[in-house]
C-alpha cells in the first residue's frame, strides 16, 4: 500500500514538473521566430529537461524489473521442468523483446516532450 502511494506521489510530481514545459514551447517557438539563434535556449525547459529525464529513468527502472522478473520465472521454470526448457527460453526471449520494444518507444516520448 505503501508503494502505491509513494508511487502515486511520483506521478504527481512528474506531472508537476511537465506543466510548465509544455506551457513553455508556445513561449519558446515565439522567440526563436523573431530572435537572432534559432535555437531554444535550455534554460528556458529546465523543468521540462527535468521532468523528461526523470521519466526516462523510471521507465528504464521499471524494463529492468520486468526483465529481470521474465529471467527469474524463466530460470525457475527451466529447473522445475528441463523438458520444456526450449519453449520457455522462446517465449522469455519473446516477451523480453516486447518489453525492450515498449521501454524504447516509452523513452522516445519522454525524449520528444523534452526537446520536441
Amino acid at each position: 500500500m505503501k508503494a502505491t502511494g509513494l508511487g502515486l506521489l511520483v506521478v504527481m510530481g512528474l506531472l508537476f514538473f511537465a506543466a510548465p514545459a509544455m506551457a513553455a514551447d508556445e513561449a519558446a517557438a515565439g522567440a526563436t521566430a523573431g530572435g537572432s539563434s534559432g535555437f531554444v535556449l535550455l534554460q528556458d525547459k529546465g523543468a521540462g529537461l527535468l521532468g523528461g529525464a526523470i521519466g526516462a529513468g523510471l521507465v528504464i527502472i521499471g524494463a529492468a524489473a520486468g526483465i529481470s522478473r521474465i529471467g527469474g520465472s524463466a530460470t525457475e521454470s527451466m529447473a522445475r521442468q528441463p523438458e520444456a526448457a526450449g519453449s520457455v527460453n522462446t517465449i522469455a526471449l519473446i516477451t523480453a523483446a516486447m518489453l525492450e520494444g515498449a521501454t524504447l518507444f516509452a523513452v522516445v516520448v519522454c525524449m520528444l516532450a523534452v526537446f520536441g
